[in-house]
């Protein structure tokens, strides 16, 4: 019963979690209060959707069983979408976001010739890593933070409330690869936060 209780809460407070994070986040893209970096955010459409398809495929598991890929799917496509619509000029495709959908490609068209599940599920987790390239360049490259804290904060959360309830290895590989990028990400915006405050002083 507690392990039922347990897993009920898992999926319910990501599914809540990642559906007030994709209204935040379309919220500050419409009001530019942050620039995020399109390319990232369709690299992530991507690579969660073959995700979820390959990790449905390679067992008799439901969508629920790996709630955070299949709302990271929702949460990545509206916020493509939004970020298409609204998002300014540095938003935009750069010659180093082209490289990386590349990459991106290359990955799916195996998918297509080998039909290999497991092998393509693992090397999605690898685009999922790419897809954090352009941000993580631009954070470097410019040392001008874009990006929100509290929403990172809140999609750190999602992955870790989701390992209650995610069933297989492939979807507790999806799980932490999350942790892990989001916290690079979030080392990285606080280096920029705080050689800004240097500069400041």
């Amino acid at each position: 019963m507690q392990e039922i209780l347990i897993r009920q809460f898992s999926i319910a407070s990501v599914s809540l979690l990642n559906l007030a994070i994709t209204c935040w986040y379309c919220w500050l893209t419409y009001k530019q209060k942050i620039r995020p970096a399109l390319a990232m955010w369709i690299f992530f459409t991507i690579a969660v959707g073959i995700s979820l398809v390959t990790y449905l495929e390679s067992d008799h598991f439901s969508w629920l069983d790996n709630i955070l890929n299949t709302t990271d799917l929702a949460l990545t496509t509206i916020i493509s979408i939004a970020i298409y619509l609204f998002g300014d000029h540095t938003s935009r495709f750069s010659r180093f976001d082209k490289g990386c959908l590349l990459a991106v490609i290359v990955i799916v068209v195996f998918w297509f010739i080998t039909k290999n599940h497991l092998a393509t599920h693992a090397l999605t987790q690898g685009i999922l890593v790419i897809a954090y390239f352009p941000v993580v360049s631009r954070l470097w490259k410019t040392r001008e933070n874009s990006e929100s804290f509290l929403i990172w904060i809140g999609m750190l959360l999602a992955p870790a409330l989701a390992l209650l309830s995610s069933k297989g290895l492939l979807a507790t590989i999806y799980s932490v690869r999350a942790i892990v990028s989001i916290l690079v990400l979030l080392m990285l915006m606080l280096r920029v936060e705080y050689l800004e405050h240097k500069r400041s002083e």
